[in-house]
């Protein structure tokens, strides 16, 4: 008899940030099976410049952070949430460094960043690609770990649970198991374990303009909502203030850090307008920049707003924000002498699947972590750079959790083949690629940066 045989097992679905740390957490006491949308090395996680936030500095506290972190949520937040996650986030750092992350570093030590609504330099990173970088040591983590099993190209689409059963009745539904469309083969395939963890990431593909990759679709929170799971706070998407405006770069995001490090918004003409909007201009919370640069743009009539790093060193961008200064080269665009072209964009989806501190969800052996879930960290409105402290400290509560309830394995569930309602032809993909632009421009036009009752009526 296998060992593993013996030990309940786990189903991580995600291959973010939140899905592997997860997935890493779990595999010191149990198998886990981690399933990717795309490929492992593929998700919003890889897309994150700015950096981690966490108070390590013996110039900042735990409590500025979690008063900035109250402040940028607009009173929404749920406090005894955020005093746990800025709590854990120094040692969530050191879990980071023990799995091969080198954060930037300077005479004094880490090499700390200020962005916005930050009132202490807080943000640790790895030049403006800290995403990129930290994903890429978790992965190599994750490949060379025998206790996870790694499925690629799995599309979620469907939970079964006791309610999915007709001859069970139960009063709190419970997780069996998971429906998921193999890309590669077209044919849908079922995985079932004792512990589902959900960590899909959020809904920002759902927006016309968004900083998002193209698998952030909110595949997650609405299987978990068909399956009986509450949601909350979904008409809080967070605006990102500063998207590339190109015509040939529509996701491409220009990081808080730029604006933490002294970059300033101009109109066409120059004019330094965000003065007529904050008092704390270019670091104000997201929300309220974003806002301000809507607001500039139907002022002027102009498509976009620029973002001014001229007065820097081209050394100093080039080696500070590298990934960022080649990109904007490629398109013409030198930030050392001119200003770049930006625009607000959906980012980041602050509601999601309704969990309490632990992630638990309605639904019994259901969990969700990172962006996917909702239990009022970030109230209306994240604070830069919270969401990769997020992602670590949901997931680090999921499987203290976990692991702690020494559950004893449950017989595998013998899950129902999926049922197919039709077939597929040409006609039908070209309306689905239809309705989905179409579902994308009203989302953007009435449930965008400023929303109103009618325009949500219309939507």
């Amino acid at each position: 008899m296998n060992l593993n045989d013996l030990m309940p097992r786990a189903l991580v679905i995600g291959t973010g940030l939140a899905g592997l740390s997860t997935a890493l957490y779990l595999s010191e006491e149990m198998p886990v099976t981690l399933i990717s949308k795309s490929v492992l090395r593929s998700g919003n996680t890889n897309w994150a410049q700015g950096g981690i936030a966490a108070a390590v500095s013996d110039s900042d506290s735990i409590e500025n952070h979690i008063q900035d972190t109250l402040f940028a949520g607009a009173g929404l937040c749920n406090l005894k949430v955020v005093k746990n996650y800025v709590m854990q986030a120094p040692d969530r750092i050191r879990d980071l460094q023990k799995w091969g992350v080198e954060f930037d570093s300077n005479a004094k030590g880490i090499d700390l960043t200020v962005e916005a609504a930050h009132s202490n330099a807080r943000v640790l990173h790895i030049k403006d690609h800290t995403g990129d970088s930290i994903h890429q040591k978790l992965a190599d983590q994750i490949l060379n770990n025998p206790n996870i099993e790694l499925k690629e190209n799995l599309f979620l689409i469907d939970f079964y649970t006791t309610r999915s059963a007709k001859n069970y009745c139960t009063d709190k539904s419970k997780w069996l198991g998971a429906y998921f469309l193999n890309s590669k083969t077209q044919k849908v395939e079922s995985f079932s374990a004792d512990h589902c963890i959900l960590a899909t990431g959020g809904a920002g593909r759902t927006y016309l303009y968004t900083s998002n990759w193209e698998g952030a679709t909110g595949d997650g929170v609405a299987a978990a909502f068909r399956a009986g799971a509450r949601v909350a706070n979904l008409e809080f998407m967070q605006f990102h203030p500063t998207c590339l405006f190109h015509t040939n770069e529509r996701n491409f995001l220009i990081s808080e850090a730029l604006r933490g490090e002294g970059g300033t918004l101009v109109n066409r003409s120059g004019e330094r307008f965000m003065s007529k909007y904050s008092s704390k201009l270019e670091l104000a919370p997201r929300d309220v920049v974003a806002r301000s640069i809507d607001q500039e743009m139907k002022r002027t009539g102009d498509e976009c707003v620029f973002l001014d790093m001229t007065k820097f060193d081209r050394t100093h961008l080039q080696e500070r924000y590298p990934h960022i200064f080649q990109r904007c080269d490629s398109l013409g665009i030198d930030i050392s002498k001119s200003p770049i072209p930006v625009v607000p964009a959906a980012h980041y989806t602050c509601g999601g699947v309704l969990t309490d501190i632990n992630g638990k969800t309605d639904i019994e052996n259901l969990f969700a972590v990172g962006e996917v879930s909702c239990n009022g960290f970030h109230g209306a409105n994240r604070l830069a750079s919270n969401s990769l402290l997020e992602c670590l400290a949901s997931s680090k509560n999921v499987c203290d959790t976990i692991l702690g309830s020494k559950k004893v394995p449950n017989e595998l569930q013998n899950i129902p083949d999926w049922r197919y309602t039709g077939t597929e032809n040409e006609d039908e993909l070209a309306v689905v690629h239809h309705i989905w632009d179409e579902v994308r421009r009203l989302m953007w036009n009435y449930v965008g940066i400023v929303r109103s009752n009618k325009r949500l009526e219309r939507a």
